[in-house]
């Protein structure tokens, strides 16, 4: 077996990019692709790692033919504003952290979440160099500062968590009179384990601003996680002060921002409370925890449309935990994340799913996480090169759904058939299509709903059903004939051409059967028939 591995999870335009080759290293031939289009050829001798020079920003697939056998890989080069988040939560001492970092490389993460690093949620660094944090975890600040190190080597951002209004039992009198609290007068908690306070409060905001910047100084952070719970939205203070908790978050962000001007931020919005305020604050993503009532596909995909409609250009993050690996076999729960990914994905947002060495998220403690079996494995690389390798297609900031502006019979410009329905929304038994323009190509998102009794995110699935062949129909523009490529992250993951019939004023392109998801790029000026 080889294994192609990007020596950093993403490249700083300019510089040169290099890829590892494990396993077994035969002579064959290496080849860069940029959309389908070829970048570069050229023969592979065995070295240990090989050097594709500075290539311009952009996403771009990689390929080494070593005989009949294709091994694969992606590479991003870019300015570092995409967030492809996963995590880490074992901080023992002297523990391996090489994992960590391979992980990052071979799925492209840019930022990892150091969750519960900390010695307790209102005293960061209050345990000295190593203790055990709030829920008996052991911790070492030198195995920490091991994982931000080789992180950063990686080509990663380490994100240090920190919830923005908690505090234990053990700190809670130096806090209660800051307490939110319900109309009983009972402080606002989180179980009876953390106790919520007023995060905009002046004397906790300078506390908590102090202990995050001493984290970046006696750690090494890049940034943090910042959390919340979802609630309370509005509460009274202890003293009687009226707290609208959303406008606290905001004030919160502007003053970590101005604490910490080169730190990497992120908030959770949790249950998407409250995105449309937060997401304009000075923070570098938007991120979003979603839970009931957000249980279908097309109810991630509402709310990262909403969350893309106010994020300033700024990535989308859905910690979307898959708990469907706790309770069903592991292909019905791998089709459940492709199907999640899917969704995400062609909306223009990413996943917090796949972390430390080889776990995804099932749980919000994130310690309760799953062991990935060798398909998970599998379908995370796949699916991951994939992201990067059509980034423009997928993530661009620019991308708008013009589904509704040029489909169906009234608009007739560009639309697809099958011998099963196609719907604008996700609906079991149909192909659920989306169309989105960006920089004068047309993108036709296919997910393959066939077979499928509902459409919840995080619950077993059943084996795509066949949709045969599909019908691509275009109007034309001009005299030219589009041209038409096709990718499938589990089929053929580069895109490849189809053939293009031209019918008077319009072209028409035969499509592959869909798997879980189908990617179709249509360049309205191909090529000229004059």
């Amino acid at each position: 077996m080889t294994e192609l591995l990007p020596t950093r999870a993403t490249f700083v335009d300019g510089a040169a990019v290099r890829i590892e080759v494990r396993g077994d290293r035969a002579a064959g031939e290496l080849t860069v692709w940029r959309l389908g289009d070829l970048v570069s050829r050229a023969p592979y001798d065995g070295a240990e790692e090989v050097d594709l020079g500075a290539l311009p920003a952009g996403g771009y697939g990689v390929e080494l033919a070593q005989g009949g056998t294709v091994t694969r890989t992606a590479v991003e080069v870019g300015d570092g504003r995409r967030m492809r988040y996963g995590f880490v939560v074992d901080y023992a001492p002297d523990r391996d952290v090489a994992g960590v970092a391979d992980l990052a490389r071979r799925l492209h993460l840019t930022d990892i979440q150091f969750y519960d690093w900390a010695y307790r949620h209102a005293s960061l660094l209050g345990g000295g160099e190593e203790y055990r944090d709030a829920l008996d975890q052991p911790v070492a600040l030198a195995t920490v500062r091991e994982l931000v190190t080789a992180l950063r080597a990686a080509g990663a951002r380490s994100l240090g968590y920190a919830a923005v209004y908690a505090v234990g039992p053990a700190e809670w009198q130096d806090w209660e009179h800051r307490a939110l609290v319900t109309a009983g007068g009972a402080p606002y908690a989180l179980g009876d384990f953390l106790f919520i306070v007023d995060p905009a409060a002046e004397d906790w905001l300078a506390s908590f601003g102090d202990q995050l910047r001493a984290a970046v100084e006696h750690v090494g952070f890049d940034g943090f996680h910042l959390d919340q719970y979802g609630y309370p939205k509005r509460a009274a203070r202890a003293d009687g002060v009226v707290v609208d908790v959303a406008e606290s978050f905001v004030t919160l962000l502007a003053v970590l921002r101005e604490r910490l001007p080169d730190a990497r931020l992120v908030f959770n919005n949790v249950n998407d409370f409250p995105t449309w305020r937060t997401a304009r604050s000075p923070q570098d993503a938007v991120y979003i925890e979603p839970w009931a009532p957000t249980l279908t596909l097309g109810g991630l995909a509402e709310v990262v449309t909403r969350a893309r409609s106010v994020s300033e250009g700024k990535p989308v993050v859905m910690a979307a935990y898959q708990h469907v690996y706790d309770s069903a076999p592991v292909r019905a729960s791998d089709l459940a994340t492709a199907f999640t990914m899917a969704a995400l994905h062609s909306h223009g947002a990413t996943q917090l799913l796949a972390g430390e060495a080889d776990r995804i998220l099932v749980d919000p403690y994130y310690v309760r996480n799953h062991v990935v079996e060798p398909s998970t494995a599998d379908l995370l690389r796949r699916w991951y090169d994939f992201l990067v390798e059509h980034d423009e297609l997928l993530l661009d900031p620019s991308i708008v759904d013009v589904t509704a502006s040029i489909a169906g019979a009234y608009n007739d410009d560009c639309d697809v058939t099958f011998a099963v329905p196609v719907t604008e929304a996700a609906t079991p038994g149909a192909v659920w299509r989306r169309i989105t323009e960006s920089r004068g190509r047309t993108v036709v998102h296919l997910i393959n709903l066939v077979g499928q009794d509902d459409t919840l995110w995080d619950a077993p699935r059943r084996e795509p059903g066949h949709t045969g062949g599909g019908t691509l129909r275009v109007r034309r523009l001009g005299t030219a004939v589009p041209r038409v490529r096709v990718a499938d992250p589990d089929g053929g993951a580069r895109l490849v051409d189809v053939e293009v019939t031209v019918d008077g004023d319009y072209a028409t392109a035969q499509l592959p059967a869909v798997g879980v998801w189908q990617v179709v790029l249509v360049e309205p000026r191909g090529k000229d028939l004059a």
